[in-house]
């Protein structure tokens, strides 16, 4: 069996661990000692919640304070950080770092797309700095909403908070163990949205984001005279450049489009000051990158604003990090081919650099792959709820697949075959639809690259 094992693909690597720490996760919160005495969580309950946990989405059928012991709870947290992390990383960490051995170069790539780093230069210091970075920013993000829920709900339980809060928020899970409003109740309060916006932004960059910048501002630290910014900004990667752009510009549109069309809605922001308003929208747009958290009530919004969420949805976050969805890049490199391709220009330029083929047939396939996911989801969604509004199952299919995990209130209402629709692109958009079709075929043998005599068809 072992040997088997180290025979895997990479595909099959991810897809396993996920798999297993999803299995061992749904058992524990099983046990006695996790439920409450008050708990209606059911083991399909507790598989969802573990779905969602480790998938870092967000959404439940029962929340995590009626259901979960303080001991079911740190299971909870266990869950969401080994799921943001990914278990690969987890177990290459502590080979390399701990035990001070090398691991083998299978697993190597396991990891490797497990975090989508192209190369496996300065490996173990890679994954090191991931971990240190990682703690600093929980840490940091606990003791900055410490201040918040200590003198609410006293120092343990309100440290606690802070510290299940910090970790979802960065693993952009979008769970919390305070009921089942996430965070409604704070709205208003900007020190508490800011601070999880924060988390969720800087979980949703990407890895190798954060290594770029900091590298950066290091180097530009120990110059005497500092080059312009414009300079200095060039000076990052073509994939950091595209991938703050993208961010810094769905945070800015998603803020403005929300403000718009929820101003005069009394059902969502209508009735806020104008700052809570720009709070509120602000908020929703860093929630819909994969985060999952909510300060409204979704169910309330318009329908062009759900809409618009879920195009938000489906785009994701950005590569080599907590979020999911298509990713940042992804889209940005369709959206340039389709534009191109209008203009009568056959290459992906961006920012004087031209993308290879390769990389703009990858984005294409995850675009396809994806959308054909969501298509089958949603579909499957309707046919088992045909009394339930058609929006809010298209809302429900695409925070499943992309991993964000709002709800328009429809998940706790849903049917066992629908929960599985629900788990199902929980899975497949946490793992990629690609690595899972991928993890499930045998290759026995090297398919071969045939080419034919070249043929026409009509098309358009």
């Amino acid at each position: 069996m072992l040997n088997r094992m180290r025979n895997w693909t990479t595909s099959q690597k991810i897809a396993s661990s996920f798999a297993s720490v999803i299995f061992i996760g749904s058992l524990l919160l099983s046990l006695p000692i996790s439920q409450l005495s008050t708990s209606n969580a059911t083991y399909i309950d507790n598989l969802f919640s573990a779905v969602s946990m480790v998938c870092v989405t967000g959404l439940f059928t029962e929340s995590i304070a009626d259901s979960y012991t303080l001991f079911g709870q740190i299971i909870c947290m266990l869950l969401i950080q080994v799921g943001g992390l990914g278990l690969m990383t987890l177990i290459a960490y502590f080979i390399t770092q701990l035990s001070k051995n090398k691991i083998g170069f299978r697993n190597k790539l396991a990891v490797q797309e497990g975090i989508n780093r192209g190369d496996a230069k300065d490996f173990r210091t890679y994954i090191g700095t991931i971990m240190k970075y990682t703690a600093i920013i929980e840490g940091t993000g606990m003791v900055l909403l410490s201040f918040y829920f200590v003198p609410v709900f006293g120092f343990a339980k309100g440290l606690f908070i802070s510290m299940f809060l910090s970790i979802s928020a960065f693993c952009n899970a979008g769970f919390d163990t305070m009921g089942n409003s996430s965070l409604i109740e704070y709205a208003h309060n900007p020190g508490i949205n800011l601070v999880i916006a924060a988390l969720i932004i800087l979980g949703g960059i990407g890895f190798s984001v954060w290594f770029d910048v900091t590298n950066l501002f290091h180097a530009t630290a120990k110059m005497k005279q500092k080059p312009p910014l414009m300079r200095r900004i060039r000076s990052l990667t073509l994939h950091t450049r595209l991938a703050l752009l993208m961010t810094i510009g769905l945070l800015v549109g998603g803020t403005i489009l929300f403000l718009i069309f929820e101003y005069t809605n009394d059902a969502s922001i209508g009735t806020f000051s104008f700052g809570d308003k720009v709070l509120a929208s602000f908020f929703h747009a860093v929630t819909m990158r994969t985060a999952g958290f909510a300060s409204l009530d979704y169910s309330t919004i318009t329908p062009i604003s759900m809409f618009m969420s879920v195009v938000t949805m489906f785009i994701g976050g950005s590569p080599g990090g907590t979020a999911g969805g298509m990713k940042t890049t992804t889209f940005a490199i369709v959206f340039i081919m389709i534009y191109n391709e209008i203009r009568g220009q056959s290459n992906v330029n961006l920012f004087n650099h031209t993308i290879p083929k390769n990389v703009v047939r990858q984005a294409l396939i995850i675009f396809v792959a994806l959308l054909t996911t969501l298509t089958v989801g949603t579909s499957l969604l309707l046919l088992f709820n045909p009394g339930t509004n058609p929006l809010f199952l298209l809302f429900e299919a695409v925070s499943a697949l992309a991993t964000v995990g709002v709800s328009a209130n429809v998940t706790a209402s849903l049917d066992t075959p629908s929960l599985i629709v629900d788990m199902f692109l929980m899975f497949a958009g946490r793992i990629g639809p690609i690595t899972l079709v991928d993890s499930l075929i045998r290759k026995n043998k090297a398919v071969k690259d045939i080419a034919y005599t070249k043929g026409s068809i009509i098309i358009g």
